[in-house]
């Protein structure tokens, strides 16, 4: 768990301690909501959260996915595709669908199931954001 916080973290600089907190949660049985990791050998090349809320003002959509990173070299092989598929299966084997995700990329969420819903405000961000949802 220590290691896939750091490497969370290293992506995203949201304090390591919020990743362990969240794992630790999913792992003591506390949360449905879980955290997935691709591996090459011991590497962690790629992974995904869900959470309640992606830092953003809408409450009422939830769960989120959240912290989607491949490695850049293990880019364009299907893994956060993958990743993305593995969570939403898992959470509606969990009766917990539709799932959610804010990002301002446009093209890469639709090749999977995604589609664009609305704009969001995130915490103490100038900008709007896109919100996506999977049905």
């Amino acid at each position: 768990m220590n290691d896939a916080a750091e490497w969370f973290h290293s992506k995203w600089r949201v304090p390591v301690e919020a990743y362990r907190e969240c794992m630790g949660s999913y792992l003591g049985n506390e949360t449905e909501y879980g955290w997935y990791l691709c591996l090459d050998g011991e590497e962690i090349v790629g992974g995904l959260g869900v959470i309640e809320n992606d830092f953003h003002d809408r409450k009422d959509l939830t769960p989120n996915v959240c912290a989607v990173y491949t490695e850049e070299r293990h880019r364009g092989r299907g893994i956060a595709g993958h990743l993305l598929d593995m969570a939403v299966d898992d959470l509606r084997s969990k009766g917990i669908s539709p799932v959610y995700l804010v990002t301002d990329h446009t093209g890469f969420y639709e090749r999977y199931g995604w589609e664009f819903l609305c704009m969001v405000q995130g915490d103490g961000e100038p900008e709007m954001t896109r919100m996506y949802i999977h049905r």
